[in-house]
């Protein structure tokens, strides 16, 4: 597509935005709302509202080659994301669930379920691409050299006994070489009898048509093609006829076909070519723009800078004589965390300060006064920016230069203001430090003293605190690289390559009837969709964006509960693959050995969290995570020490609490470990459900069609799901490997594959349903599950002290 055509759908973005902003200030305005029915309504609506925003944003922001545009677009899309985060915080708090339907209004806006599917931004890895390469290298250089040194090791033992090894007498090497030329035979003759059959088979065929030609009279043969020929023209009448059919009756699309399964057509291929051509057109031009602005920057340096820090200074010296003239003393000069002179060169009045004051004690009071009962919206630390951000828009691009300009370079005039504000505040704080030291030497030689017994107090206590800090967070690898602890800790098996698995590659359908099962009192089961929702918002978002983590306050423990099966370990796979983090293996289990003592625990945990803080966004797995809380640890776990971390992690996880490192637990029987430890450590606690009828459905076709096999009219998918309801994701897999070996796969067309193949593997796998009612009965007894029983038993009118009127007070 054209520039224009982004342009556009930027330009679309903005002012749906901006309706949406004026609406929330709408809401905002109203009395609160009694019904907490209503109320979640509302936040389901912008909810969905903003994800559209988020898409289009999204799409705009990878395809939008103007350099200064992206900026601007990227402060929206982190302003978006991070709204979407506090409106979905505010629906779980409304009604203690981590799991929201919202087919309802889907329907009522005519939207489709792919419309709440949350894209992960691209420029999450885009930008970030030599820093991953460059990463990857160095993680496949340290892995290589371990398989290198165990796999010459291996190979050498027979010839050279090392140290420690008991070196192989004359007959052991001959049986070892024995039973490798054994094996190789073996698989050798088996590669030549396949190929002998395949022949065979081949030549069989060949001879029936022989056969068939040299035999029968000719009349014989001319209705024997006549009666193939009609029969096929037949059926295939009547397969068009039932997929028209299907089409009118709303229940296929057009066409009938699975478009996953079919090659990408060229048009496809084009407009995949142009995408990439537009991105590296971006980092053509990101490249000019960046250029320009260093220059651009040095051009107002020596030309402005001078000028700049004068006036200043003049203006710094005005106010001080107006204070001392005012006061009769010398005022204190603001420090560098109040502002600095910016504070002295703020331009708002006293008014106005009363003024914003009074505004910002009218909802304080109105909440504290109690006379209007019901729930609001929440506060917001992204509104403010989106709406800076709007403003820009509308004074800056909205009617600037033309759209589909084909270089989309940056403007000059622009970049100069830019870089005019960074000079500016560079001139400030120069001119900070002078005056500040001119103040002082100016109060000496009027005889003032500055500061008295308790500030040099303070100062001392300050300094003592520092020690005591600076004592606390010794670092224990001051004077090793971090390439060197990376290297180190991908040796030990800590650091691990992440599978190149998708978020959407945690298959699944969409919950369509959410809403009306909801309504009863019942609770549906989540779907699929709304697990990658729920993984989307509160891991990929805030590890992929800075600002987002800082302000939305995101939880960095998130502890993943379910069956075997049904997807934990793909999901922390995804989220390492969808943000470029590196993925740290903190298994208890797996750590049995290693850095053996306490000196070498606090050395491995130190190491870890160190590189996860350098090198973020990181992601530290802990699998099995309630085996480090055993209630009492099994006999044949204890040699291995699965509680080693329970006491030092905890104290390591204080560290990350403003960096961009994700802890994901993974547990399948929680109930084994202490609950109030657990859920103390874990901030977050998701409950995974196995595939509904609808994902097994889905599952069963995809997964059949990525094995090599094919869906026809003969394998019934839709019995399939219903027999293997009880199942998990991980067990359907199983299943569909078990069934499509290599000589099936040769077979298809001969023999299309049938539903009744898999019954025998279905029998030899265990259900997972019993397994699944415990994890049910373990969440009751959380505190979040109670709470969640307590939101769908209270009444739907609300007063004031409602749980989500406490959480707003306590967030205040």
């Amino acid at each position: 597509m054209s520039h224009s055509t982004y342009n556009k759908l930027w330009i679309k973005a903005q002012v749906q935005l901006h309706h949406l902003l004026a609406e929330e200030q709408r809401l905002q305005a109203l009395p609160p709302e009694r019904s907490k029915r209503a109320f979640l309504q509302q936040l389901s609506t912008l909810y969905v509202l903003y994800m559209r925003i988020f898409r289009q944003l999204e799409e705009a922001q990878d395809q939008v080659i103007h350099a200064q545009k992206r900026r601007l677009i990227c402060e929206m899309l982190e302003g978006v994301m991070g709204r979407l985060l506090e409106l979905k915080g505010a629906m779980m708090e409304g009604d203690a669930s981590e799991f929201h339907y919202m087919d309802d209004i889907l329907q009522d806006m005519k939207l489709t379920p792919a419309d709440l599917e949350i894209p992960v931004p691209r420029h999450f890895r885009g930008e970030r691409a030599a820093e991953l390469r460059e990463r990857e290298l160095m993680l496949r250089a340290a892995l290589g050299l371990v398989g290198g040194a165990s796999g010459g090791a291996e190979q050498e033992a027979a010839l050279e006994p090392q140290e420690g090894a008991r070196p192989l007498n004359r007959n052991a090497a001959v049986r070892v070489l024995q039973v490798a030329e054994r094996a190789r035979q073996g698989r050798s003759r088996a590669e030549f009898v396949r190929k002998v059959q395949t022949e065979e088979e081949a030549m069989r065929r060949r001879r029936g048509r022989s056969r068939a030609v040299e035999e029968g009279p000719r009349e014989t043969s001319a209705l024997c093609i006549q009666r193939m020929w009609r029969g096929y023209l037949q059926r295939k009448r009547t397969r068009t006829e039932r997929d028209e059919e299907l089409v009118l009756l709303g229940m296929a699309a057009p066409g009938h076909c699975d478009a996953s399964s079919m090659p990408p057509s060229a048009a496809v291929i084009q407009a995949a070519a142009n995408e990439a051509h537009r991105r590296e057109r971006r980092k053509q031009n990101e490249a000019e723009y960046q250029a320009a602005a260093a220059a651009a920057t040095q051009a107002i340096r020596d030309g402005e800078l001078r000028h700049m820090q004068e006036t200043a200074k003049d203006l710094i010296r005005q106010w001080v004589a107006e204070c001392r003239d005012a006061t009769g003393a010398l005022p204190d000069y603001p420090e560098e965390d109040e502002g600095g002179s910016a504070l002295i060169f703020a331009e708002r009045t006293q008014e106005e300060a009363g003024a914003g004051a009074e505004l910002a004690a009218d909802p304080k009071d109105t909440k504290d006064d109690g006379e209007e009962q019901g729930l609001k919206l929440p506060p917001s630390k992204f509104l403010l920016s989106l709406e800076a951000a709007q403003k820009t828009f509308a004074v800056v691009w909205q009617n600037r230069e033309r759209p589909d300009s084909p270089t989309q370079r940056h403007d000059v005039e622009l970049v100069k203001e830019e870089k005019r504000k960074e000079v500016e505040e560079e001139a400030r704080r120069q001119v900070d430090e002078h005056m500040r030291e001119e103040l002082s030497n100016l109060k000496s030689a009027m005889g003032v003293v500055e500061g008295g017994g308790k500030a040099k107090g303070k100062g001392k206590a300050k300094d003592k605190k520092g020690k005591k800090d600076k004592k606390k967070d010794k670092d224990l690898t001051v004077h090793r690289s971090v390439e060197s602890l990376y290297q180190e800790l991908a040796e030990q098996g800590l650091l691990k390559q992440a599978d190149a698995v998708k978020l959407r590659d945690y298959l699944g359908s969409f919950c369509y009837l959410g809403t009306p099962l909801q309504q009863p009192g019942a609770e549906p089961r989540p779907s699929a969709a709304d697990v990658r929702q729920l993984i989307a918002l509160h891991a990929v978002i805030p590890l992929g964006s800075q600002a987002v983590n800082e302000k939305a306050l995101a939880a960095k423990t998130i502890l993943l509960v379910g069956p075997t099966g049904v997807g934990k370990r793909m999901l922390v796979h995804a989220i390492c693959q969808e943000t470029g983090a590196n993925l740290f293996d903190l298994s208890p289990l797996h750590l049995a050995g290693k850095y053996p003592g306490k000196s070498g625990l606090q050395m491995m945990l130190h190491m870890v969290f160190k590189v996860a803080r350098l090198m973020q966004p990181s992601v530290i797995w802990i699998g099995g995570a309630e085996k480090m809380l055993y209630k009492k640890v099994p006999k044949e776990e204890k040699e291995a020490d699965p509680k080693r971390l329970k006491k030092d992690l905890p104290k390591f996880l204080k560290s990350v609490a403003e960096d961009r490192v994700l802890v994901v637990g993974t547990a399948r029987d929680p109930a084994s470990a202490d609950l109030k430890s657990l859920l103390k450590m874990y901030a977050k606690v998701f409950v995974l459900p196995r595939p509904d009828y609808a994902s097994r459905h889905l599952l069963w076709r995809r997964l059949v069609e990525r094995a090599g096999g094919e869906v026809t009219g003969a394998l019934n998918v839709g019995s399939l799901a219903r027999m293997s309801d009880g199942y998990t994701q991980g067990q359907i897999a199983q299943m569909v490997r078990t069934v499509l070996t290599k000589a099936r796969l040769r077979q298809l067309p001969a023999r299309p594959l049938e539903a009744a193949e898999f019954v025998p593997a279905l029998a030899t796998v265990e259900p997972v349903t019993r397994d699944e009612e415990e994890l049910k009965n373990w969440f009751a007894k959380t505190p979040q599950g109670k709470a969640r029983s307590e939101a769908a038993a209270a009444p739907d009118q609300v007063g004031a002290s409602t749980e989500v009127q406490k959480g707003k007070k306590k967030a205040k």
